[in-house]
């Protein structure tokens, strides 16, 4: 059985993450997302320019939510873009994390879970790590 190691979230006004792409475009994407993700947003950005812009948001707002669960905040090993959130063929978000930050984490942490979501001008995230499993078996 798991037991969770750290929770962290983040919620953050669109219009923000918007300020800033508008200020800094392409320096501000591979500042913040993984390359899976900077190409999700090129596809969503190119179909509906409010559709990439929420994913943008959604994404900061999980980098920032990992990291308060992971107990780093923004600082080494965790950079922005060594996190990433994609999603499973199901739709359910899913951590991936850069092998800097892999080779990490997984000697801290088990399995990491995240959520996502957006409401009006909003954007939220919440994620969960939990501690690394127990080679002793649980009492039946």
């Amino acid at each position: 059985m798991s037991s969770i190691a750290g929770i962290g979230t983040d919620i953050i006004y669109v219009s923000r993450i918007q300020a800033s792409y508008d200020r800094f475009g392409a320096r501000f994407l591979q500042r913040i997302l993984g390359a899976q993700e900077q190409q999700i947003f090129l596809r969503r950005y190119a179909r509906d320019p409010r559709r990439g812009i929420r994913f943008l948001a959604t994404r900061f707002a999980a980098k920032e939510a990992f990291s308060k669960a992971i107990g780093l905040g923004m600082r080494m090993p965790m950079v922005w873009s060594r996190m990433q959130t994609v999603n499973a063929p199901s739709g359910k978000p899913m951590v991936v994390l850069s092998p800097e930050l892999q080779a990490w984490y997984e000697v801290r942490f088990g399995a990491a879970h995240i959520t996502l979501t957006d409401e009006a001008d909003l954007v939220m995230a919440f994620a969960m790590v939990e501690s690394l499993t127990s080679s002793t078996p649980p009492n039946t």
